[in-house]
C-alpha cells in the first residue's frame, strides 16, 4: 500500500546540473524529480521503502541569475592515496594555482516547489516493518523539521528549507498558463547494474504550474 505526502522546500538558490553542459553549469528549470528524491531521503530513509515522487508544484515564477565561483578542475584519487597509506614518501595534495579555476554558472533563485510522493515497500523491509510506521515517522520529522543531513537543491552550497505541506489545494505561479514544454530533463540513474549505472531522461511538461510524474514516458 502506497502513502502519500506532500513537502514544502523553498531555498535562496538552486542548481540543477544539465549532464550536456561539459564546463560550466546550467541549471534545468525546475527541480529534477531525482534531486526531489534526494530531498526526500535526506530527511527520512529506510532499507525498507522506496520514495516515487508523483508530482512537482512550482510555487514561485523560474528566475535566473548568473555567478562564477572558484572549483576544484581535479581530485585526489584512491590510486594517489593508496601508496602513501602503504608506507610511500610522496608529496599528497591538491596545488591552488594549478587545480583551482573560475567557473561560471547560470543558477535559479528565489524557488519554492512542494513535492508531492509516496513510498513503496522493499523486499528489505524487516517483519515489524509496515507503510503505517514509516508514515508516523516522516510526518513526525517533518512536523520537528528532522533531517539526517541537510538537504540541498542540486549543489551542498544551496541548502533547502522544508516543511510539512498541509494545505488541501495547491496554487502554483502558473496558475494561469495552461501547458509549458520544458524539454527533456534528468528523471533518475538506473541503479540495476552498479558497474553500468544509466541516466533516464523525461519529457517535462508543466500544466497549470505542476508537473505530474505518476505516468510520464521514462527514456533511457
Amino acid at each position: 500500500m502506497a502513502l502519500g505526502v506532500k513537502v514544502k522546500v523553498w531555498g535562496n538558490y538552486a542548481l540543477f546540473s544539465r549532464p550536456e553542459m561539459k564546463v560550466e553549469r546550467c541549471t534545468y528549470d525546475v527541480i529534477t524529480p531525482s534531486a526531489a528524491r534526494g530531498i526526500l531521503e535526506a530527511i527520512y530513509w529506510h532499507p525498507g521503502m522506496k520514495w516515487v515522487v508523483d508530482q512537482i508544484y512550482v510555487n514561485r515564477p523560474i528566475s535566473f541569475t548568473s555567478i562564477r565561483r572558484n572549483e576544484v578542475k581535479s581530485k585526489i584519487s584512491a590510486n594517489n592515496v593508496l601508496p602513501i597509506y602503504n608506507g610511500a614518501v610522496k608529496p599528497l595534495y591538491l596545488s591552488t594555482k594549478a587545480d583551482i579555476v573560475q567557473r561560471a554558472s547560470l543558477i535559479l533563485r528565489d524557488v519554492e516547489y512542494v513535492i508531492s510522493a509516496h513510498f513503496d515497500m522493499t523486499e528489505r523491509a524487516n517483519a515489524s516493518d509496515n507503510p503505517g510506521k514509516f508514515k508516523d515517522i516522516i510526518m513526525r520529522r517533518l512536523r520537528r523539521g528532522e533531517c539526517y543531513h541537510t538537504p540541498y537543491f542540486g549543489c551542498r552550497e544551496f541548502p533547502v528549507n522544508f516543511c510539512l505541506c498541509e494545505d488541501e489545494e495547491i496554487h502554483t505561479a502558473y496558475q494561469g498558463e495552461e501547458e509549458r514544454d520544458l524539454g527533456f530533463m534528468l528523471y533518475d540513474m538506473d541503479y540495476t547494474d552498479p558497474g553500468n549505472i544509466q541516466p533516464m531522461f523525461f519529457r517535462a511538461i508543466m500544466r497549470r504550474g505542476v508537473i505530474d510524474l505518476r505516468n510520464c514516458e521514462v527514456i533511457r
